[in-house]
């Protein structure tokens, strides 16, 4: 059921648990609305943009970092109060785009595309590589479930200048490379490994300001695009390869992660951990760079900021109190640590701004 922004949007969503369903113009027309009711939807810098949701859909947004030649990231953390279902029609233009789930899914339905299947699903922590110009499509996403997913746009202009005549790469690749502009493709990549998994998270927490984090961030997607590439075609990097676990010590990274989930707010050190699974230190570093692509205290503190995402939107806590639960003494490093997760200060995402 399309509706107009304008007119029914605010009375379709004041059943929390309703659905929603907007056309991109619907969308854009109800961003105009907030924007002109006073929420702060856009801010531009000199090669990033941020779109934030309209408080009456949800918190947080849409983060679009602009590189070179038309390269760009795009980083969606977003969670919103009610399912909402989104319809756009892709241009006849269209890049060939990466997408991986870090949290959240989405359901997708596409309309007269042979090519394509007509229901799909895209789940967190899979990966996904397509080109699907001239297309329509549905996606439906679901509320009170954490949103972040990292996708990259590169148009065909983008690789003229490499080699690009490699009879390795996959077929649809390969024709997309040659200039072939019109060909759907929407491929299923499966799990993110653990070598994407760094490089999303390297990304996430990216260092540097300006022309370097610009460089910084494009070698890193590029890393994500040769990486999912080299899945396509079947052939692991030495680097998967170097790192091969036994099902035991996977057993035992699985619990090393329940031990430091269950003790947030102590922190227990590295080696006690190790001890207690049966894992010397560095098979316990080195493992969890691999099964969940971030060091022991990384993937604390991603749990950490999962968690006051959580408490912020349905708790009455406070932010010192939303702090001390996730195991900050001091607000101030917690909501610094929050606005360099997530692109927004803590009390901004609570107030929906």
């Amino acid at each position: 059921m399309a509706i107009s922004a304008k007119t029914h949007v605010k009375g379709a969503i004041t059943h929390r648990r309703d659905s929603i369903a907007l056309t991109l113009s619907d969308f854009q027309s109800l961003a105009e609305h907030a924007q002109q009711q006073g929420e702060i939807i856009h801010q531009q810098t000199a090669f990033e943009t941020q779109s934030n949701l309209p408080s009456i859909l949800g918190k947080g947004g849409d983060r679009f970092i602009h590189l070179r030649n038309g390269l760009t990231l795009h980083i969606r953390q977003a969670t919103l109060r009610q399912p909402l279902s989104l319809e756009q029609q892709h241009d006849s233009v269209f890049p060939l785009t990466a997408k991986f789930y870090l949290s959240g899914s989405s359901r997708v339905k596409t309309k007269g595309a042979a090519e394509v299947e007509p229901d799909y699903t895209e789940a967190t922590g899979c990966n996904y590589l397509y080109h699907l110009p001239d297309l329509t499509e549905v996606e439906e996403w679901q509320s009170d479930e954490p949103i972040q997913v990292v996708m990259i746009y590169a148009p065909a202009d983008y690789f003229r200048s490499f080699y690009s005549n490699d009879p390795h790469l996959a077929q649809p690749l390969q024709r997309f490379l040659a200039g072939d502009g019109t060909r759907r493709f929407h491929h299923p990549l499966g799990q993110t490994t653990a070598a994407m998994n760094q490089v999303l998270q390297q990304i996430l927490q990216a260092p540097y300001q300006g022309l370097t984090q610009q460089l910084y961030l494009e070698s890193k997607a590029l890393e994500l695009l040769a990486l999912q590439f080299s899945q396509w075609t079947g052939e692991p990097s030495s680097r998967e390869r170097s790192r091969r676990l036994t099902s035991i010590e996977r057993e035992r990274l699985y619990t090393a992660r329940d031990l430091l989930i269950r003790h947030t707010n102590t922190s227990p050190s590295l080696a006690t951990i190790a001890q207690q699974v049966g894992l010397s230190e560095y098979r316990l570093k080195q493992g969890f760079q691999q099964v969940f692509g971030t060091t022991p205290f990384g993937y604390v503190h991603h749990h950490r900021m999962q968690v006051a995402q959580e408490l912020l939107l349905n708790s009455d806590l406070s932010i010192a109190g939303v702090a001390a639960r996730v195991g900050y003494c001091n607000p101030e490093a917690f909501s610094t640590a929050f606005r360099r997760r997530f692109g927004i200060n803590p009390k901004a995402f609570q107030l929906g701004r």
